[in-house]
């Protein structure tokens, strides 16, 4: 079964919503966080820094964000 496109939206400004919508992206969608980056338009950097203010890390090996 083919996984069709995300739906294009604003990304949550809370960051354990954003946590949970970018991991279930990671997940469903994307083979790395910046594949995903470029094709929703993201800023990694500030994606980076916001996940990490709640102490969240990006895992290549898992292509999702965990506890730092």
């Amino acid at each position: 079964m083919m996984k069709e496109e995300p739906v294009s939206m604003s990304l949550p400004k809370d960051p354990f919503i954003l946590l949970s919508v970018l991991n279930t992206r990671l997940r469903d969608f994307y083979p790395s966080l910046d594949e995903c980056c470029r094709a929703e338009d993201l800023d990694k950097d500030a994606v980076m820094r916001t996940l990490a203010s709640i102490r969240y890390r990006y895992s290549a090996e898992r292509n999702q964000f965990i506890p730092a």
